[in-house]
């Protein structure tokens, strides 16, 4: 019987020989599609001419205009419609034609029915589909994810949390259900409990000293580790290596942008634990010191700029690099570069073959940074990159798009490895926190360092000791706190218009897993 429930599709079907297939049209109409049936190439061109279709089916041996020939004057008119070919040879050059022509499917005959059921469900019914079954499967996980929130122990347990998690954002996010509102609570009650996790362990991961604890290194890579721990042993190991830091890269991103790298690259994935504050000024120059930011300030007071300079907060990289190669006694050649921009990104790739000279070429990339601080700043942007699906489709365009593929194919094609990664993520708040500060206090909305600050202890996660937790203190009294799940910090004075102004706009500085959770994968050519 025919799915009255559903659409019923027009089906435009062109063979020479329609007669002997009635059995097939027979079938398809019981099923509730709609079949028009035509006797040459030339008819089916005419009947798209005057009519819509769905889809076309096109026997690919009919006199006059082949299906090959039929075929590519439908494309050009009509390129959205789906057209299956029939054909009863096999031949490879016909195959390949037809895949040139971007054919939805390619059937040899004798076909029977069901084959032709299955294509165009393939074809027609797929998006229904796939949210349909989407949707079952989240429900049926809803229950586990909610066990996994409850029962995770350790970083590696938030760490296997959040993947299931993004993966689920990621299924859901493009298909037609009401599940994705269900994942946005979920994840918010993962946050929640994650928030409680670092405020009870992340203490306990620094020693008194402020430096990290080394009895955990096999269990908890935090930012000053990243390169000690994955890019210093490929080194020693003989190969010369890339490490590419796109800041503000979430995990969600990389997975948005890995299928196109997939021909190029295999990927061995992981996380690692981003420092607090997740903002570049102590995240990455933490990665590139391999120190904590006290650490820093106080063995290269040169090198560290404090909260209140005017001065940019990362333009020693290359230096703080330096030092850590000398510290490990590696007498490595190395290059870093920053790209902010398509013109600097273009003068790289006229120099790049000079990069396969060195031992480690560090290339810090800072577009999607840029773009999520575009986004705070502009309505344009804001409406481009309304959602995190959104987001990340502004991400892998730019990718595809940009210098940067040129520069992984480059990389690729000289045969070296990369390990990508990034400073910290980024997450769209919604929640405004009420909080004091001097003139002095820092303008994050994530995270404020300062010596007046007024606050409810138990909206915040704060710490009165930053040395204890490897931070520099700007003033003796100098206390930390930092905003948790979707929190955003917004001061009294003024505050309807911050809070219209910073509600759904992207920050990063304090405590969620979008923040902390962060990819780090090497890539190895194929």
């Amino acid at each position: 019987m025919a799915d009255t429930t559903q659409q019923r599709y027009s089906i435009l079907w062109a063979d020479d020989e329609i007669d002997l297939l009635k059995p097939h049209l027979l079938f398809l109409d019981r099923k509730g599609y709609e079949v028009a049936t035509a006797m040459s190439g030339r008819d089916a061109l005419d009947m798209c001419a005057t009519r819509h279709f769905d889809l076309i089916i096109l026997d690919e041996n009919m006199p006059g205009l082949t299906g090959l020939e039929t075929l590519a004057a439908i494309k050009q008119s009509q390129p959205h419609i789906p057209v299956i070919m029939i054909t009863k040879s096999e031949e490879e050059n016909i195959m390949n034609q037809a895949v040139g022509n971007k054919i939805a499917d390619y059937l040899i005959k004798p076909v029977n029915p069901n084959q032709i059921l299955i294509a165009l469900k393939k074809h027609l019914h797929s998006d229904r589909l796939v949210s349909e079954t989407a949707a079952a499967d989240y429900r049926q996980e809803f229950g586990r994810l909610s066990m996994a929130i409850n029962d995770a122990s350790d970083i590696s347990d938030w760490m296997e949390l959040y993947r299931r998690l993004v993966f689920w954002e990621m299924e859901l996010s493009d298909t037609a259900t009401d599940m994705h509102s269900m994942l946005e609570m979920q994840m918010s009650e993962a946050n929640s409990a994650f928030n409680k996790y670092i405020r009870r362990n992340y203490e306990h991961w620094i020693l008194p000293d402020g430096t990290i604890d080394s009895d955990n290194a096999d269990t908890l890579l935090l930012s000053p580790r990243v390169l000690p721990y994955k890019v210093f042993p490929m080194l020693r190991g003989g190969d010369k290596v890339f490490f590419i830091l796109i800041d503000n890269f979430r995990l969600d991103q990389w997975l948005a942008v890995k299928p196109i790298l997939a021909e190029m690259f295999t990927f061995d994935e992981g996380l690692y634990t981003s420092i607090l504050p997740t903002a570049t000024q102590y995240a990455r120059n933490a990665v590139f010191s391999g120190l904590m930011p006290a650490q820093i300030a106080k063995m290269f007071p040169e090198l560290w700029v404090d909260e209140e300079s005017e001065e940019g907060k990362n333009v020693n990289e290359s230096a703080l690099v330096q030092t850590m190669l000398q510290r490990y006694r590696l007498p490595y050649k190395f290059s870093y570069n920053k790209i902010n921009d398509s013109v600097a990104g273009e003068k790289l790739l006229r120099d790049f073959a000079n990069l396969f000279h060195n031992d480690l070429n560090i290339i810090v990339l800072n577009f999607i940074d840029m773009l999520s601080h575009a986004r705070t700043e502009s309505k344009m942007i804001r409406e481009l990159a309304s959602t995190n699906a959104a987001y990340r489709s502004l991400t892998r365009s730019w990718f595809r798009h940009s210098t940067v593929m040129d520069m992984f194919r480059g990389i690729a094609a000289a045969g070296f490895k990369i390990v990508l990664t990034t400073d910290h993520g980024t997450i769209r708040v919604n929640n405004p926190v009420k909080v004091v500060g001097d003139k002095n206090t820092n303008t994050n909305l994530r995270y404020k360092v300062g010596k007046n600050l007024g606050y409810n202890p138990r909206q915040v996660y704060e710490i009165k000791q930053p040395a204890r937790f490897g931070l520099p203190s700007p003033n003796v009294s100098s206390t930390y706190i930092f905003a948790g799940g979707r929190d955003f910090f917004a001061y009294p004075n003024n505050y309807n218009h911050y809070v219209t102004y910073y509600t759904d706009t992207f920050q990063h500085g304090g405590i969620s897993m979008e923040e902390m959770l962060v990819p780090l994968i090497t890539l190895t050519p194929r």
